[in-house]
């Protein structure tokens, strides 16, 4: 899609029906006008229509990388276009989760089309209690399984570059990737999105 010049595009506002009565009538104020009216034309029909450049859902697709900076999305060209929108669509809704268990799995999920299940939280401990004896340490690791949930095998290196930049800085997490779902996650149901 082009937001350049279109042939023939009429003006909803003509400059020339604008003009005091005494240029109604005058040949080279209506055709210089006429002239402005084309290249004006494309300006008023991208304002016009700007609440659809900002949704993904509607956007131009040139304009979509553009768009995912603005909320800090993560766009790929190599994606399918469908692919894209919905990244940018939940773009803020992921932000809001960054750094949680749900998070990672539906960026997981989203991004590379991936079934996740994270065991460990690589979080801090503390006592509500003053003077009480300190709880004992969290596990120092967090391990996120993955398995396949489209079509073609899962890319590690993708799925650990992920997990690095979502992850929170003081966690250090590990990566397993599974040829299907694992037996005890599917029993359980409640960690598996």
């Amino acid at each position: 899609m082009s937001r350049a010049a279109v042939p023939g595009l009429p003006s909803r506002h003509p400059i020339g029906e604008q003009l005091p009565a005494l240029y109604a009538d005058d040949d080279f104020a209506q055709r210089f006008t006429a002239g402005l009216d084309t290249v004006l034309a494309p300006v008023f029909t991208t304002l016009d229509n700007l609440p659809a450049y900002l949704d993904p859902r509607v956007t131009p697709a040139d304009f979509l990388s553009w768009l995912a900076s603005w909320v800090g999305g993560v766009d790929d060209p190599r994606w399918p276009l469908a692919l894209r929108r919905e990244a940018v669509a939940r773009a803020v809704e992921l932000h809001r989760r960054r750094g949680t268990r749900r998070g990672l799995v539906e960026a997981l999920h989203l991004v590379l089309g991936v079934r996740a299940d994270v065991s460990g939280d690589g979080g801090a401990t503390w006592s509500d209690t003053p003077g009480a004896e300190p709880p004992p340490p969290p596990a120092d690791e967090v391990l996120v399984r993955v398995w396949p949930d489209r079509e073609g095998p899962v890319d590690a290196d993708r799925v650990r570059a992920l997990v690095r930049t979502l992850c929170p800085v003081h966690t250090v997490c590990r990566v397993e990737v599974l040829p299907g779902p694992p037996a005890a996650a599917l029993e359980e149901g409640d960690d598996v999105a």
